[in-house]
């Protein structure tokens, strides 16, 4: 089935070229939530991996490999013993903070609470038990 292609372009109300790219980047699953640990204080991988609950190593590499590439995060190696790594948000990325702040008091009042650790019950379907 073709879609009418001869519409008005000016009818089609196109998002903002910046919220698109944010999103595209922060709206990544796990990415949010990464940056927002950062933006108390850097952490070590092990200390993100327990502070994001459910997040894979992997993904959580990719994703701060992704957050590095976009400028937001950058990576430290602490010469050891041991040899640790930590992360901290670069100045572009500390300045995500108040608007995450923002988005965390939106979500208090508009978003129904889903108790602690939200996010891990809402991938389960309706009906499913544990």
């Amino acid at each position: 089935m073709a879609t009418d292609q001869n519409h008005d372009s000016a009818a089609c109300k196109r998002v903002d070229e910046g919220i698109t790219r944010v999103f595209q980047l922060l709206g990544k699953r796990w990415s949010g939530p990464i940056v927002a640990v950062l933006v108390e204080q850097p952490a070590h991988f092990a200390d993100l991996r327990r502070a994001v609950p459910g997040i894979s190593e992997r993904m959580l590499s990719d994703r701060l490999a992704e957050l590095g590439a976009a400028g937001l995060v950058l990576r430290e190696v602490d010469e050891g013993p041991p040899l640790r790594v930590s992360y901290r948000l670069t100045g572009a990325g500390a300045a995500l903070g108040p608007a995450l702040k923002e988005l965390a008091e939106w979500a208090k009042v508009h978003l129904p609470d889903a108790g602690p650790c939200t996010g891990l019950d809402r991938e389960r379907p309706a009906g499913a038990t544990a």
